[in-house]
């Protein structure tokens, strides 16, 4: 299918780790022991988190989740990501980075699957970190909210 889009994910101890938070795969390739290229079927919402350093410690640690996108639609770039992808949140730092992570923990421990919430939950989460504000949570009577509005929308 060439429809799907593409996220390398590397693991080089110490050095670059990228790896999938949550996401429903749709393929999987293995390229060697510490790359692999998964794959997301259009439409589907997964999370990305990288990590790199040098001798001196990190240099980098970013999370975007993303929308997979369909084909014709416009998306943005993303590293490591082919085509790219619709950006619902792209934060950096560790502290955020760690914040954002929580909140995909709190969305778990509901019982929700990540990938299934709303993706305006994941701008709220954007938007409320970059400018060092505590996001709402998200809760079941939000989520059942979203459900309903994918009902009635075309």
């Amino acid at each position: 299918m060439t429809d799907l889009t593409h996220v390398d994910v590397l693991w080089f101890k110490k050095r670059i780790e990228n790896w999938i938070r949550f996401g429903r795969i749709a393929e999987e390739k293995v390229v060697d022991r510490n790359r692999r290229s998964v794959s997301f079927a259009p439409g589907s919402i997964f999370a990305l988190v990288r990590w790199a350093s040098n001798d001196y410690g990190t240099v980098a640690s970013r999370i975007d989740i993303l929308r997979a996108v369909r084909p014709g639609e416009r998306y943005s770039t993303v590293p490591y990501v082919r085509p790219g992808g619709e950006i619902l949140l792209r934060l950096s730092g560790w502290p955020k980075v760690e914040k954002v992570l929580q909140a995909i923990d709190a969305v778990e421990a509901l019982g929700i699957d990540p990938a299934d919430a709303a993706p305006e939950h994941w701008h709220h989460i954007h938007n409320r970190l970059s400018v060092g504000e505590q996001p709402r949570p998200y809760t079941r009577s939000r989520h059942q909210a979203w459900l309903h509005r994918q009902k009635v929308s075309p």
